[in-house]
């Protein structure tokens, strides 16, 4: 049976919340939603009220923390919001949004979690396989049996699900290698596709060692730059170039100033008071205009030309969600008369041009793609015209997946999707044997990076996800500690007395957040002391390399891929994970997610934590730590 198709009655009962909240008759906050939920009438406002009369009432048997997370994850996918109590503001309220009003009619939360869209085969390595494996055994010694499978694999459709420290990189060039060594591909006749500059330049790097040369590597932004600039005639008509920063700015004071809006009025509206600290005028403004695009960028990639404010947004966005809506208009009109293009639309018109000019394909015989948990629509249509070409078959256009001609070797990790919020859809790896048909599904289960007990850490940090487990395999002693603080400020003290007093080189020092806020914060407390820091966030995506002596101060969407021996997650509460607050409202509010956001949540947190080689401290403030660290976890702290 399709699991997307089925859901337990039992996975409905947070409908039970939804209702609740509709039917109560005044503002509740979440002690007092959850005693109605449980029949609890030790709470006096359950009799003052008649509460009991409601239909509603005593209607869940969960414990009161099971509420409170359901709650929580009913906030992050948007149904329910926190709000400002009409009688008391220093009072938090919950209340339910148009789209909890949708849900409850319409459920499709469940639907959208991992465990009910798992359905991976598990390719298995035979006797056949082994026979192979020792014909090439000097090619192929020292990896693994699922690494050699992949590695040699005569299938046309691969699929490596390759979890955390697996050795995919390593696996995707040895296989390049094989390729054009072993089965006599022209290395012109392979395109290695990956999402950034970084990620290129070390396969680049890898395949150069291995000795092969001429083989395309590209990311998805240089390939679709290179098409641009051989046909722009062709596509454009004038002359076009890659928007730059002073353009952004200056489309951005044109935008407002033609549309009659303040600046430092934007802000204020924008911005939360807590949003504003420590953040110059300048950085606001800065991190407003990036929004800005982002939400440009979001509509081009979804292919959305119209939004329903009196659906989508709920009545307190609604005067900003408009305004940034309107600016976006702005934007894009103002870069189509100015000849300026930026990534996204490197994407869209490359792939449109392909797309009608179908003999103006690049020819390749094999296409490996990494990241593939991180591509989104426009992403898949390129794909599907590049392993059309190969044999000389249309694309299946319109379909939103690639063809089913042509060799793909996709590498990816569904555990590792924490890109949602900017298109990315964990779809396409879920049902990659689905779009592509007869395909090998090889998983890379052996952790090469991390002491076991924080790889059997990282599992049970996402245990609910449906997916397998990891294997450690080094034999040496984890650290994992938890620290619990009075305030945000004794918790940064602690992590800077650590990185002073530790034996450990600095640039194997991490020091992760979910904020850039917490970032800049302890950023101000290391300059004081003289500590040496580098900062990745991810809108600014820092090209500087970590110079001996540096500590790395980073958000977590901004350090997937990279590891260290040393690493600090800060802020380990309910209030960032999940979080409770966002550095990009724009993005919250305008956008639509068809997703589970919270479990992306849980997700990045799981990249967080997968960080870490030998030691990992996990550091809060407030009275208990994030619920994503669950009772098995808590077992393996020492």
């Amino acid at each position: 049976m399709n699991k997307e198709m089925f859901i337990d009655d039992k996975g409905l009962e947070y409908i039970k919340i939804l209702r609740a909240l509709m039917e109560l008759p005044f503002q509740v906050g979440k002690g007092l939603l959850a005693d109605f939920l449980r029949g609890d009438y030790k709470n006096k406002s359950v009799t003052k009220n008649r509460l009991d009369e409601l239909d509603n009432f005593d209607s869940l048997n969960w414990s009161k923390d099971k509420i409170y997370r359901e709650i929580d994850k009913l906030t992050a996918n948007g149904m329910i919001e926190l709000s400002t109590s009409d009688y008391n503001r220093f009072v938090k309220v919950l209340k339910l949004t148009m789209k909890g009003r949708n849900e409850i009619n319409n459920p499709t939360m469940e639907a959208k979690q991992l465990k009910n869209k798992v359905e991976f085969k598990v390719t298995k390595v035979t006797d056949e396989d082994r026979e192979k494996f020792d014909a090439l055994d000097s090619f192929l010694n020292g990896y693994n049996e699922d690494q050699k499978k992949a590695i040699i694999s005569e299938a046309t459709k691969i699929l490596c699900v390759a979890g955390a420290g697996s050795g995919k990189t390593e696996v995707l060039t040895k296989r390049i290698e094989f390729l054009v060594k072993y089965r006599g591909v022209l290395a012109d006749k392979i395109l290695a596709i990956t999402f950034t500059r970084k990620a290129r330049q070390e396969m680049e790097k890898r395949l150069y060692e291995l000795g092969v040369q001429g083989v395309r590597v590209n990311t998805f932004n240089s390939f679709c730059e290179g098409i641009l600039k051989k046909h722009e005639a062709e596509i454009y008509g004038i002359p076009m170039r890659v928007q730059s920063y002073g353009d952004k700015i200056l489309a951005m004071n044109m935008a407002l100033g033609n549309l009659g809006i303040d600046m430092d009025d934007a802000l204020h509206g924008y911005f939360t008071v807590q949003q504003r600290k420590f953040k110059t005028g300048n950085q606001l403004a800065n991190s407003f205009m990036n929004d800005c695009f982002s939400v440009m960028d979001y509509f081009k990639v979804t292919g959305e030309e119209e939004y329903d404010f009196s659906e989508d947004v709920d009545a307190k966005n609604k005067h900003n969600a408009k305004r940034i809506y309107n600016i976006t208009r702005y934007l894009k009109e103002h870069m189509m008369t100015q000849g300026l293009r930026d990534y996204t639309d490197q994407l869209i018109d490359a792939t449109k041009f392909l797309r009608e000019n179908e003999n103006q394909v690049p020819n390749f015989e094999h296409v490996l793609v990494d990241e593939y948990q991180d591509v989104n629509a426009m992403q898949i249509e390129l794909l599907g015209l590049l392993l059309g070409a190969a044999h000389g078959i249309p694309s299946r256009v319109g379909t939103g997946v690639p063809s089913s001609s042509g060799n793909i070797f996709a590498v990816g990790d569904p555990r590792q999707a924490i890109f949602g919020w900017r298109g990315s859809d964990i779809n396409y790896i879920l049902n990659f044997e689905k779009d592509h048909g007869e395909s090998e599904v090889i998983h890379l289960t052996k952790n090469y990076r991390s002491a076991r007990g924080i790889v059997n850490f990282m599992n049970h940090s996402i245990s609910d996800m449906g997916l397998p487990d990891l294997e450690g395999h080094h034999e040496f002693k984890a650290k994992i500690k938890i620290k619990d603080f009075s305030s945000e400020d004794a918790e940064r003290k602690f992590v800077v007395s650590k990185i002073v007093s530790s034996d450990i080189p600095r640039d194997e020092i991490f020091v992760l957040a979910r904020t850039n806020r917490q970032l800049m914060e302890l950023s101000q407390v290391l300059k004081r002391r003289g500590i040496s820091h580098v900062i990745k966030t991810d809108e600014v995506r820092n090209p500087k390399a970590v110079a001996e002596g540096d500590v790395t101060l980073a958000t977590v969407h901004a350090i997937k891929g990279l590891e260290a021996k040393k690493v600090f997650v800060m802020g380990c509460n309910e209030q960032n994970f999940p979080c409770k607050a966002s550095d990009h409202p724009a993005i919250e509010m305008v956008k639509s997610d068809n997703y589970d956001k919270l479990e992306e949540e849980k997700r990045l947190f799981y990249v967080a934590i997968s960080r870490a080689k030998e030691i990992l401290y996990l550091t809060y403030s407030g009275k208990k730590p994030t619920y994503f660290i669950n009772e098995d976890m808590l077992k393996l702290v020492g």
